[in-house]
């Protein structure tokens, strides 16, 4: 029972980790928004980099694909969140039917997977060449974050006993 409870804390934690992500976007819109800009517009990348081709200039396009990062991270929020739950509701019933609870715990970190490894690391790191920037690079903190999931994926994944 202390692997599934500790499963269960996992899940909610990672939930409460993409709520507060989600709330700080939301709620601090501005200063966020600017990290955005920056690595879209490709502006503190290498001087004279032959990819600004790359760059985005459209404030419109810096909004909407930050409202798509916000709406992935409370996607995300939302997954683990019904994961933590689901896995709650089967904590006491037989391995197989906590095991079946546990795909919105892989639907969750898919989630997360996209918004911090596809999002920040693929695609804000290497398309536009966020690794360049001394002030806007947020490869180590996305790295961070989907360590942390993919750890904790391995961690739920484990085959768990039957509850006595």
């Amino acid at each position: 029972m202390a692997a599934r409870i500790a499963k269960i804390l996992m899940a909610l934690s990672l939930a409460t980790y993409a709520f507060l992500v989600t709330f700080s976007n939301l709620t601090d819109y501005g200063s966020n928004f600017a990290f955005v800009r920056h690595v879209l517009s490709m502006d503190t990348t290498f001087e004279g980099n032959r990819a600004m081709y790359r760059a985005i200039t459209s404030p419109a396009l810096w909004h909407a694909a930050y409202a798509l990062i916000i709406a992935g991270e409370a996607l995300t929020c939302g997954l683990f969140l019904v994961a933590g739950f689901a896995l709650w509701r089967a904590r006491h019933r037989e391995a197989a039917a906590f095991d079946r609870a546990k795909a919105w715990f892989h639907a969750a970190a898919a989630a997360g997977f996209a918004v911090w490894f596809l999002g920040f690391t693929v695609i804000g790191g290497e398309w536009f060449l966020m690794w360049q920037s001394p002030d806007w690079n947020g490869q180590a903190a996305a790295f961070r974050i989907t360590a942390t999931i993919l750890a904790v994926l391995i961690f739920v994944n484990q085959p768990d006993q039957e509850v006595t």
